[in-house]
């Protein structure tokens, strides 16, 4: 499987009890696949991997693994801080089904350049599973350079990079290394267009959890190269590019997805988005809900 188009980073739903919601999980693998998603990751930082415990983190792939049944790709986030515990992580990955890892950066431990080539060869290696790479310095505090990139590539098991910082010179970086077998994807919402148009291959999305077909429709406008349409699109959805951002992920697209039904809570040191947004959460929520709508009718009539 080639990656691209519109794939959505999953949030994982709890209970209020805090348990795993294995109903609303189903039912949000559900709504992705409703809505034209073109691939998933489960337990990635937005599926809050580190509060999961093994034997949920087997749980929740084994069931998308089930509800997708091979329609569109897996992947699961196995990225650690260690290599040989995120070889270990990929192998579990593999056994549960994935398709591809998506590996981060090692966070907090801020490797070397050449510590990153070293560490993503060998999960690769030894991983049992296509490698995406994952860079997000925000998050990380390591930020893994095209020009170390342009060293991995070549590897027949590292397949693609989702690279989360935002400038236009480092996507053209990127682009400048994309080839057939190595996909090029943003990682950044509010800049995936722009990225798309210039010839990423697709959107690792937060925002999709709560606006599938409306990501769907932007991918498929901007891989088209249609700027005219992807711009208007892009427009209407710029309220929820910020309102993601003003808490720290997945707190924001979790307030909206839970008025969608899906899911309460999140898992400590994480809490609920604070009274000082519900407001404008109430709001967004709606405008999800009719930007759904409007993309289901345009894409009918392409």
């Amino acid at each position: 499987m080639h990656l691209s188009g519109s794939i959505t980073a999953l949030a994982t739903p709890f209970l209020a009890s805090g348990e795993l919601d294995l109903e609303a999980w189903r039912a949000l693998l559900k709504q992705q696949l409703d809505g034209g998603t073109q691939g998933v990751v489960v337990a990635g930082s937005t599926g809050e991997a580190a509060a999961l415990s093994d034997d949920e983190y087997d749980t929740v792939l084994r069931i998308a693994v089930e509800e997708v049944r091979g329609r569109i790709p897996v992947l699961a986030g196995t990225g650690q801080m260690n290599t040989a515990k995120t070889i270990a992580a990929t192998r579990r990955a593999a056994a549960g089904g994935a398709q591809f890892a998506l590996v981060v950066t090692p966070p907090y431990v801020r490797p070397t350049q050449a510590g990153l080539v070293a560490h993503f060869r060998a999960v690769a290696d030894q991983g049992g599973l296509p490698v995406v790479l994952y860079n997000v310095p925000g998050r990380t505090g390591c930020d893994l350079l095209p020009e170390t990139v342009a060293e991995l590539v070549d590897h027949p098991n590292i397949v693609g990079i989702k690279e989360a910082r935002a400038e236009p010179e480092r996507m053209a970086a990127l682009l400048a290394l994309r080839t057939e077998g190595f996909a090029i994807l943003s990682g950044d919402d509010p800049t995936a267009s722009r990225a798309m148009l210039a010839g990423a291959d697709g959107l690792i999305s937060v925002g999709s959890n709560a606006l599938p077909r409306t990501f769907r429709r932007l991918c498929d406008l901007s891989r088209a190269g249609d700027a005219v349409a992807a711009a208007a699109l892009d427009a209407q959805v710029q309220e929820i590019y910020a309102f993601l951002g003003v808490e720290s992920n997945p707190i924001p697209v979790k307030a909206l997805l839970q008025r969608a039904g899906f899911g309460h809570g999140l898992r400590l040191p994480l809490l609920t988005l604070s009274s000082a947004h519900t407001d404008t959460a109430d709001r967004l929520a709606a405008l999800a809900q009719a930007l759904e709508a409007q993309s289901s009718r345009d894409s009918l009539a392409a």
